[in-house]
């Protein structure tokens, strides 16, 4: 189907995550890390990478000297600058000089269009601000076979005065742009907005027409397709809609609605089932956490938990789903909680290899006891491993490894105000009665250490078994140190990850039944995969 669009379903992508992005409040990429999202970008076949300002500072300077000596396959590596300045000849302009000496494959160049910013925040007039955009597109172009104008605020300016601001473009289109990016740089246009301001636009302006929206009023990604739909050819966002303030149209969710519900080619073939694995790689390396409901890639986007919702998955997936997770690299989850309903326990049930289908009663021990213990604090979405011992218990197949006879933590801080834990553990294994004594530094970490001594030789698989993540919630305040807290511990052997819950008014105890749950699970698998 991809080989049969004609041109005019071709939307080209600019990725702005290495500049606009990087404005995020929480967000700094190293050189390094710069140096391998491009490369990721130009392995999905992402046509421009916006990768900053050159020479603005150290890190930059690297960053473009590296550039130079690499060549990619697919995407084209995009410098950022500004016009000349009001009061310079552009020859003689240091923004303009570094962006020719970038060395990139094409220039974005970004000018004003609106009067209250050329006036109150550039304080120079209308006529020298059309001038510095002809001069500085019409130099660069002597350099580059690309520029890219950038129409900073022209939906707001297009709002002040209409006439001027698309005199910016015609200038910019003058004096050689390829592209002209309405930006809509306070975030706040709306979608009926976009419709009567682009089709004007076009009707009085023949360039190819981009668009580049922020999300501060939340419509980032609806504004971007409906200037596809009306004319525009470039696109220009960020991967997970990192930017500045509420952030930029989110591209994870852009191209997929075009390539999947609007036939418009945006990617290199073949490269949409890449894009879940591309959003959680630059969130990774951008040391965020994933949204797990962002639209499309995010974890719970193809997650089902009501009862009647998993019913109709497991009969028609389209039921309950927009498109087919596989499409775009996603997966579909079915989770266990107190609204899952029967056919959710027998659906996980064979994840496990577990056949409940002709086992009813089974079935519905499983769901009641899953319902009574979320009642009590308990929630499964993310304690896989605890949920699946349960249903493995439930059908006579959970193996004991041990029995527990008994624990003791003890805390000492001592004179020179360090904190010490020491935690003793008793347990029973195929009839030998085994006590281990371990020091940590805190009261799980400590229990941790003495269960591992006391089943470690017995196990020592164990040894591949850690421990990635503890998280404690407190499940009513109000009763303050009283009150049931809910701990949820991350496990790993390499290969996998599980999670695994307890919950208690004593923050010990909790913690114990999701380390133990955490053991089970990993020794039972490592057990399964030796046979």
């Amino acid at each position: 189907m991809k080989s049969e669009l004609r041109d005019n379903d071709r939307i080209y992508v600019l990725d702005t995550t290495l500049r606009d992005g990087s404005q995020r409040a929480d967000i700094s990429f190293s050189v390094n890390d710069k140096l391998q999202l491009i490369e990721r970008f130009d392995d999905v076949g992402i046509d421009y990478i916006e990768v900053g300002f050159p020479y603005s500072n150290p890190k930059e300077m690297e960053l473009f000297e590296k550039l130079k000596s690499r060549k990619f396959q697919y995407s084209k590596i995009v410098a950022f600058g500004r016009t000349r300045h009001k009061d310079t000849k552009v020859e003689d302009d240091n923004n303009i000089k570094q962006l020719v000496q970038s060395g990139t494959d094409a220039v974005c160049v970004v000018g004003k269009s609106s009067i209250i910013h050329i006036e109150k925040v550039i304080g120079t007039n209308i006529e020298n601000n059309l001038s510095m955009i002809f001069d500085s597109i019409e130099y660069l172009k002597g350099y580059f076979p690309e520029i890219i104008f950038d129409a900073e605020h022209f939906f707001d300016g297009f709002k002040e005065n209409s006439k001027y601001a698309i005199e910016t473009l015609k200038v910019a289109a003058e004096a050689g742009a390829d592209y002209l990016a309405l930006c809509d740089t306070n975030g706040g246009t709306l979608p009926n907005e976009v419709i009567e301001i682009i089709d004007k636009v076009r009707k009085t302006v023949r360039a190819d027409i981009g668009v580049h929206f922020h999300n501060d009023n939340g419509c980032g990604v609806a504004n971007t397709i409906i200037a596809v739909q009306k004319g525009a050819k470039m696109i220009h966002g960020t991967i997970n809609g990192y930017g500045e303030r509420c952030g930029n149209a989110d591209l994870c969710q852009i191209i997929p609605n075009l390539e999947i519900k609007l036939n418009k080619r945006c990617l290199k073939e073949g490269s949409l089932k890449h894009l879940t694995s591309l959003s959680r790689f630059v969130s990774e390396t951008a040391n965020q956490i994933a949204n797990p409901s962002q639209p499309f890639v995010g974890r719970n986007a193809f997650t089902h938990k009501g009862g009647m919702h998993v019913d109709g998955v497991s009969k028609l997936s389209k039921a309950f789903e927009h498109m087919d997770p596989a499409v775009i690299g996603n997966t579909r989850k079915i989770l266990i909680s107190e609204l899952s309903g029967k056919k959710s326990i027998i659906i996980k049930a064979k994840e496990f290899g577990i056949n409940l289908e002709d086992d009813m009663e089974k079935v519905s021990e499983i769901l009641n006891k899953i319902q009574n213990m979320e009642h009590k604090g308990y929630q499964f979405e993310a304690a896989d491993g605890s949920f699946e011992l349960i249903v493995r218990e439930a059908a006579g197949i959970k193996k004991k490894f041990f029995k527990l006879e008994s624990f003791r933590v003890l805390n000492e801080k001592k004179e020179d105000g360090s904190m010490m834990s020491e935690a003793t553990v008793k347990v029973y294994i195929k009839g030998n009665r085994i006590i281990e004594t371990a020091e940590g530094n805190g009261p799980v970490n400590a229990l941790d250490r003495a269960l591992r001594k006391a089943i470690g030789s017995c196990y020592p698989v164990l040894k591949k078994i850690t421990l990635t993540d503890f998280k404690v919630r407190v499940l009513n305040e109000k009763k303050g140190t009283g009150a049931v807290v809910r701990v949820l511990i991350e496990s790993t052997d390499g290969a996998g990850s599980w999670g695994t819950i307890g919950v208690s008014e004593n923050i010990i105890e909790a913690s114990w039944q999701a380390l133990e749950d955490s053991v089970i699970f990993g020794l039972m698998h490592a057990e399964g995969d030796e046979e």
